[in-house]
């Protein structure tokens, strides 16, 4: 059998009336797929951690300040007072930012699957879910969470994948 012949036999989806799923659209829901369930990881794990690290927070805060940590390691550490502020912020408000978490998977989530199924709704899900961490942060942690090389790999996924989804947009009809 020819090539030819295999592309008359197969169905494609557009033979149907509904259109095949641009490959971009396809690789960016895939990739949200699994960087939802990585971050579902992170969301339960920074729940179930909280109370460890408040427990633990005095004995971190003096290793940070420990002259047998090397400079370049201090440096890459949060300010000392944010770290205390930040360990028991997260422990009080851990049930709100587990909620709010799952809330957040759940959009990108619901958003990737209504982009495979060409529908716009998803577009504006999936941003959605993408700023709602950010939000939830500042609110329950504050603006200090913003500083460090954390923060800034973090932001520049989300803003790459809104872009990316944005260029796409394009391919989403209903």
């Amino acid at each position: 059998m020819s090539n030819q012949d295999f592309q008359k036999d197969s169905l494609s989806a557009s033979e149907f009336g509904k259109p095949a799923l641009p490959t971009g659209i396809n690789v960016l829901t895939i990739l949200t797929f699994i960087g939802s369930g990585i971050q579902l990881l992170g969301v339960v794990f920074g729940f179930f951690s909280a109370k460890k690290s408040y427990e633990e927070k005095d004995k971190m805060l003096a290793q940070m300040n420990s002259a047998e940590m090397p400079g370049f390691a201090k440096a890459m550490m949060p300010n000392p007072a944010n770290y205390e502020e930040m360990v028991t912020k997260s422990f009080e408000n851990r049930f709100p930012m587990l909620i709010l978490g799952l809330l957040a998977i759940a959009l990108c989530v619901y958003g990737a699957i209504q982009m495979r199924q060409l529908k716009k709704q998803g577009y504006l899900f999936y941003v959605i879910g993408q700023i709602l961490p950010f939000l939830s942060t500042v609110l329950f942690l504050g603006m200090f969470m913003f500083a460090g090389v954390g923060f800034a790999v973090g932001t520049s996924i989300t803003i790459l994948f809104i872009l990316l989804y944005t260029i796409n947009r394009k391919h989403l009809v209903n």
